[in-house]
């Protein structure tokens, strides 16, 4: 690939039309730029449900959300001299986060701060990932642990569907929950991967149909008072601008805030490793080496999001599914899809459709997106074969994810407390390590697997001949 050694440029793959029966279109390669501009297009399509889902649900600026992403996946793309196919879109992981800080009365400039040194963290531990292999997310990180944070993220988020979203328009809610429930089940291809998008979509027009039916509704607004409105309140859209700059604002730094963000850092670690190694697995390229870059790579992305007032990016599964079902990996499409992005952030119309979105439709999706979230932990225990009978696994998470569902605090001074996601994550962690250290050897016996998508990044992480274990479980030999 030439191009300065960054990527920019690609080898037309064939005639340029479509590939060849069997064959894909490979990161270095492109197919015609009409073509391509139209995979940038669905790239964004995919891309859009969670990615303005996400600052919808921060509170932050969704125009300025969008912009950022493009702006982020340029610099992946770049830092992985394209040879890494992915979109950063905007994280959902921090949703939880947000929520704490603001109940804590932090403000937007608070929730990008505290963020921003989580998208620190993630530079700093690619970089030591990229030096020493990625063993040591293994030797940190097992997955007993991984799983238990990432379960505790997504659950921790039920009660802001419940006492929020969900009261705001409890038969909207219902019906979008449903819909989407469908889309996601019963639709195949492209059109399960924008599932949630189409959801929101559904909600949008049942909430304008209610409302020209019904009328006002009595409920809780956004602000949690009980008054007679709108479901869908279109009266910003008209109001703003076709051209203009999003929002800007600095951040701004605090401890509480910081320590309840950080632990979200396991979280990113293990869905970076996923998906660079899913993307190797698809392009036939192994990706050992640019793992370290890719995490640094997000998390300087995040950074320089959040530097402005956005959220924080990470690579998204939805287009690594766009990719598997079209057969093409070009990263000429990615860029494409990236100024679409660019572009989409310059509407300020755009952003005033997204900001209208319902609380009930909110509701309806929450419900099963928060949970999906959550559930993604247990993913990682079954993929890694985590047994939960072996009281060294079982005591830990246990605390942990009743800590950080139910909102334990642990108060040390009348200004700083740990509670949640921070407390349930530091319980997880230490609790483990530390009776791993006390623990009989009888209940060390197994040693832990590695996470999901990084067993293949290091040859000593193999195992030993007659280890009895050919691979891991649920999954075919070799």
């Amino acid at each position: 690939m030439s191009g300065g050694g960054f990527g920019v440029r690609w080898k037309l793959h064939g005639d340029g039309r479509v590939p060849a029966p069997g064959a894909v279109v490979r990161p270095d390669e492109r197919l015609s730029w009409p073509r391509t501009a139209g995979l940038g297009a669905q790239h964004v399509v995919a891309m859009f449900g969670a990615s303005f889902v996400a600052p919808v649900l921060m509170g932050l600026d969704p125009n300025l959300a969008i912009m950022m992403s493009g702006v982020a996946t340029m610099l992946f793309l770049l830092a992985t001299r394209g040879r890494v196919p992915s979109y950063l879109g905007c994280s959902l992981s921090f949703v939880g986060v947000a929520a704490i800080i603001r109940a804590q009365g932090g403000g937007s400039a608070a929730v990008t701060g505290a963020i921003l040194v989580v998208g620190a963290a993630l530079l700093v531990a690619g970089f030591a990932v990229q030096r020493f292999g990625a063993r040591i997310i293994h030797a940190a990180m097992p997955p007993v642990v991984t799983g238990a944070v990432v379960m505790l993220i997504g659950f921790n988020l039920a009660p802001v569907t419940a006492s929020t979203y969900w009261p705001q328009d409890q038969w909207t809610a219902l019906l979008t929950m449903l819909f989407t429930g469908l889309a996601v089940v019963c639709m195949r291809g492209f059109w399960s991967r924008i599932a949630i998008f189409l959801g929101l979509v559904f909600g949008y027009v049942a909430s304008w149909v209610l409302d020209s039916v019904l009328g006002k509704i009595h409920s809780p607004d956004g602000s949690g008072k009980t008054v007679d409105h709108w479901r869908l309140d279109l009266s910003g859209v008209g109001e703003a601008d076709w051209f203009g700059l999003p929002s800007l604002h600095a951040p701004s730094f605090s401890w509480s805030a910081i320590l309840v963000a950080l632990p979200v850092v396991i979280a990113l670690i293990a869905e970076n490793a996923g998906h660079v190694k899913a993307v190797g697995e698809m392009t036939g390229d192994p990706l050992d080496d640019k793992l370290g870059t890719a995490i640094a790579a997000d998390g300087a992305g995040t950074m320089l999001s959040t530097a402005v007032g956005g959220p924080a990016t990470t690579t998204y599964s939805e287009n690594i599914g766009v990719m598997a079902a079209t057969r093409v990996y070009s990263t000429a499409a990615y860029w494409a899809a990236a100024c679409f992005a660019l572009l989409f952030g310059l509407c300020p119309k755009f952003g005033a459709v997204v900001a209208a979105i319902p609380g009930g439709v909110l509701g309806g999706i929450t419900v099963i997106l928060y949970g999906m979230i959550g559930l993604l932990g247990a993913q990682i225990w079954i993929n890694n074969g985590v047994d939960l009978r072996n009281p060294l696994n079982l005591v830990p998470v246990a605390a942990g994810i009743i800590i950080g569902i139910g909102g334990v605090s642990l108060k040390f001074t009348d200004t700083f407390e740990l509670s949640g996601i921070a407390l349930g994550t530091i319980v997880v962690l230490s609790g483990y390590h530390v009776l791993r250290a006390l623990a009989p050897p009888h209940l060390k016996a197994q040693t832990p697997l590695l996470d999901e998508g990084t067993s293949g990044y290091d040859d000593e992480a193999e195992e030993p001949e007659g280890s009895g274990r050919p691979g891991r479980p649920g999954q075919p030999e070799k």
